[in-house]
């Protein structure tokens, strides 16, 4: 986090990597005294945003700095202050039950989702729910007859919440995902039909699936000890799917070979740009599906830098494939929509290989 502010007595000027110039603007006014129109915001480039840059408060510490001291200055937050004074995703629980007919079709699914709400702090919540918290949740794409999906917002950890790269998605398509495989299991089907079965009244979500089973292969025979994963989500309207090849060690470390993904984003621009994305998206869940943890301590967030907050490093990245489907649909966005499915189907896939599953993240190791 960075910003340089300059404070003077007829105006402010801040420059700052910032996603919400109306916020920096507002808080730079709030602090000097000044009118907005006398505060003039500098959009840097981000060097990473990822929602983050969202929130004022390392705007706040430049202007508060520069007025103090009636000079330009320049505040740089070293990694530590990055890691423990950051604006977290929520920490979620979730409840499901799911029925089955005689065939072995879903006839019913329940989820519950007990979380700390972000949007509370703009404000009461409508009819009390978050809908950053349901978000990949409440909009199943599957056509189950019966879908009952809840929310009970609890605000009881004083933990900083802010949004997160695909946000909602970003749990909701690991939960939902693994329990779907869970079904598919408990109904004695293939992961990948199950979902193709249930897609009838959705072609996006359907040929965005088949396209990636097709390039990954699905049903392939694979080196012994490997197992494939394979998930769906959609940050709408984009649609995206992954099939995840993945091996577990003797010492439960899990190893991530291959991801092939597939994405529906309507008509195409720029091929570059969205096998980029996606490919970027893949690498942030992976790095936070496998090693991704915050804990408090104390008050306080006890990691600090990349020794015990680890990134993937690139002896660990998987061979990425990304497959874009000709598409006349709405266009989407693709910065967020691969971030969601990866943490499913590579848990999805952990089960294939080893007959565990994984129900909490990060993974970490598989015991």
């Amino acid at each position: 986090m960075n910003c340089t502010a300059h404070v003077r007595a007829d105006g402010c000027d801040v420059w700052a990597p910032t996603q919400n110039q109306t916020r920096a603007q507002e808080v730079a006014a709030e602090l000097t005294g000044l009118p907005k129109e006398r505060v003039r915001v500098h959009t840097t480039f981000l060097g990473g945003g990822f929602g983050r840059r969202l929130e004022p408060d390392f705007v706040s510490e430049a202007v508060r700095l520069s007025k103090a001291v009636g000079a330009p200055v320049k505040v740089i937050w070293s990694r530590e202050d990055d890691v423990r004074h950051g604006f977290y995703r929520p920490a979620t629980y979730n409840r499901f039950v799911a029925g089955l007919d005689a065939t072995g079709s879903p006839v019913a699914w329940t989820h519950r989702i007990v979380a700390p709400p972000i949007l509370l702090k703009f404000g009461p919540l409508e009819k009390g729910i978050d809908r950053t918290l349901i978000d990949g949740a409440a909009n199943l794409p599957y056509g189950i007859p019966n879908v009952l999906v809840d929310q009970v917002a609890v605000d009881l950890l004083p933990v900083p919440r802010g949004f997160w790269r695909s946000v909602g998605i970003s749990q909701n398509a690991f939960v939902t995902e693994c329990f779907c495989d869970e079904v598919a299991v408990a109904a004695g089907k293939d992961p990948y039909e199950f979902r193709r079965a249930l897609l009838g009244d959705k072609p996006r979500h359907r040929r965005t699936l088949e396209l990636a089973a097709e390039k990954a292969g699905w049903g392939s025979p694979l080196p012994a000890g490997q197992g494939r994963g394979i998930a769906l989500a959609e940050w709408a309207p984009t649609t995206c799917a992954q099939v995840a090849e993945v091996s577990v060690a003797p010492d439960g470390r899990v190893r991530v070979h291959r991801v092939v993904c597939a994405v529906d984003c309507g008509p195409v621009v720029n091929p570059d740009t969205i096998e980029a994305q996606l490919q970027g998206g893949i690498v942030y869940g992976l790095t936070a599906a496998l090693y991704g943890e915050i804990t408090i301590e104390r008050g306080r967030v006890k990691q600090g830098n990349f020794d015990d907050y680890p990134l993937l490093r690139l002896p660990e990245m998987p061979v990425v494939e990304v497959y874009i489907v000709p598409s006349s649909n709405a266009q989407g966005g693709i910065g967020e929509p691969a971030v969601g499915p990866i943490a499913p189907a590579v848990c999805n896939a952990i089960f294939a290989a080893t007959g565990k599953r994984v129900r909490r993240l990060p993974i970490g190791k598989v015991t």
